[in-house]
């Protein structure tokens, strides 16, 4: 079986670093975990966790789970088909598509989402906790629950123009 080609245009970022310190009897033992996400800017998009006794070990599993989590999304020229709520445990976070000229109205985990899937105009507010992982997992989630005019005709059966 051929392994596929990896793409050469996806780009990563860190969201963000933690900092897990565990007190033994030998004294305290650091360890880290990584917030990543990773896209291609034209509709795939991927988010990745790793964790690690050093950082860069945990930022390179976190890039690794990333692009196997990748997803593609539909985009309508450069927003949103249509809204969506994304729910991930206690963070709810609302999508909403934007006119031209908007930009990216939102915080920082479901920017660096948005951002790397290609949207370059959209409103979205963060209800709930607004725990950064969870955050970013309900922004990727709303935007897996998106569909197109022609996806939602082929599930109803009907020819929507």
């Amino acid at each position: 079986m051929a392994r596929l080609e990896e793409p050469v245009n996806i780009e990563e970022t860190v969201i963000r670093i933690n900092r897990c310190t565990t007190v033994t009897k030998g004294g305290k033992s650091m360890s880290f975990s990584a917030l990543v996400v990773v896209g291609d800017k034209k509709g795939s998009v991927g988010i990745g966790f790793g964790k690690a006794r050093e950082v860069p070990n945990a930022v390179n599993k976190a890039v690794k789970e990333a692009k196997k989590q990748m997803v593609k999304i539909p985009l309508k020229g450069d927003t949103i088909p249509h809204e969506a709520w994304g729910r991930y445990k206690a963070a709810n976070v609302y999508l909403r598509p934007a006119c031209s000229g908007t930009g990216i109205k939102a915080g920082a985990s479901a920017r660096a989402v948005i951002e790397y899937a290609g949207i370059k105009n959209i409103l979205t507010k963060c209800y709930g906790k607004r725990n950064p992982l969870n955050v970013a997992k309900a922004t990727l989630m709303g935007l897996k629950a998106l569909r197109t005019k022609e996806e939602v005709g082929e599930l109803r059966g009907v020819n929507i123009e």
